[in-house]
């Protein structure tokens, strides 16, 4: 991207309503533009690093046999009245709407109904089974208090994974699958060492589920882990009955605020039975389809890594979720006309700030920006055929051949 090309400008102060560091970094740097509390736009940067999270979490998906599909936002009573979570009263958080002709229908908040719905016209026998279909979508839901940026909103972009069995065995192999790819996933997004697979309520699923808690300190909930963090639960299941049952001692635990960024629920039948997934078993039997989800806010995800990743002068983007790998700068006649040619060889990993600007005012929106290498050629740098590059996350600079740049 040229950056003379953009409609983008960086901004020397955030909106004021935003508390939150890395959400005001995202603002000033041009990655989001904040609409109303709690909906937000995603300007070029920002939808670049939102598509590199995705294709980090469609690619481990798909390695545990998981297939995309696109459902869409409007939804159909029918479905959500047959599981009692239609009505305003029990689910709080709908948006609603009218339809012109008559009658009103919802904006997902989440898909459990529609995809059991859907999976009726696919599953009919155990052959037809084990099915694990995700999506990315936008979700819509209408939370009293939006807060912290992009991390709480009220319409925001989902992962949301179901997966179907015809047996326990069938859905705890897979739901163990699932841990493991969240945990891959949290590591190349370049928080793995700060998130933890941690016990939650599983409401009136099960006796558990599991949440991924980042730590943070503008995260929303409070975990609790003993010193190896073997043992991670939620405040909210913290209680002798849990305790005696992880075998650890309240004592032994310490608490720290942390950022939920996924879940994962064993559903049972708590969707396939008033919806009636049913299959055929190999002697014939009908049975109730197992169901699982699994989600990971995207967005949110983002709005994690920001805050994690910033410092006093801005973003410091983890390298694979960077929307670009490099910031380069020209200076001088023959450093910018090397940086052009540089430019137009490697325009998919570069942010070429080409702008008429002093390079101290470039070198301070490449920091608040937070592209992970910042590459200067300068007349005095060709003079050895070399670029300086400067590492946005340590700040160590070193000379390069042009030749032995990696892009």
């Amino acid at each position: 991207m040229r950056f003379s090309k953009s409609f983008v400008k960086t901004l020397r102060t955030a909106p004021k309503d935003e508390t939150a560091r890395g959400a005001q970094f995202l603002s000033r740097a041009g990655y989001v533009h904040k609409e109303l509390a709690g909906i937000y736009d995603y300007l070029p940067l920002g939808l670049r690093v939102l598509e590199n999270i995705k294709a980090i979490i469609r690619e481990e998906l798909n390695n545990i046999g998981c297939q995309e599909v696109l459902m869409s936002s409007l939804q159909n009573p029918e479905p959500w009245q047959k599981t009692d979570r239609w009505d305003i009263e029990k689910m709080d958080i709908w948006f609603k709407t009218e339809l012109a002709a008559g009658g009103e229908l919802g904006l997902a908040p989440t898909h459990e109904e529609p995809i059991t719905k859907m999976m009726q016209s696919y599953i009919s026998s155990y052959k037809d089974l084990p099915v694990y279909v995700y999506q990315f979508q936008t979700k819509f839901r209408n939370e009293l208090r939006a807060k912290s940026g992009i991390m709480r909103t009220r319409e925001f972009l989902m992962k949301d994974l179901y997966s179907f069995a015809s047996s326990e065995d069938e859905h705890n192999k897979f739901y163990h699958a699932a841990e493991q790819a969240y945990k891959r996933i949290y590591d190349r997004l370049g928080i793995g060492q700060d998130t933890f697979q941690t016990f939650a309520s599983g409401g009136v699923f099960a006796k558990y589920s599991h949440e991924f808690q980042t730590l943070t300190d503008i995260g929303e909930d409070t975990i609790y882990y003993n010193a190896d963090k073997s043992v991670v639960l939620n405040e909210e299941v913290l209680n002798d009955e849990v305790l005696t049952e992880l075998g650890v001692q309240r004592e032994e635990l310490q608490s720290a605020k942390a950022a939920e960024v996924g879940n994962i629920f064993t559903l049972g039948t708590k969707y396939s039975a008033p919806l009636g997934l049913v299959f055929n078993n190999k002697d014939g039997e009908r049975k109730i389809v197992l169901m699982g989800c699994y989600g990971i806010g995207v967005s949110r995800v983002m709005g994690v890594i920001a805050e994690k990743s910033c410092d006093e002068r801005g973003l410091v983007w983890p390298e694979q979720v960077a929307p670009y790998k490099y910031y380069l700068i020209g200076i001088g006649k023959e450093g910018t006309k090397q940086a052009e040619i540089l430019y137009r060889d490697h325009e998919n990993t570069i942010l070429y700030d080409d702008r008429n600007l002093r390079p101290g005012e470039k070198f301070a929106d490449a920091e608040l920006m937070g592209i992970p290498y910042r590459v200067v050629i300068s007349d005095k740098t060709l003079a050895s055929n070399q670029a300086e590059i400067t590492n946005r996350a340590t700040g160590e600079s070193k000379l390069v051949d042009l030749n032995q740049i990696q892009f």
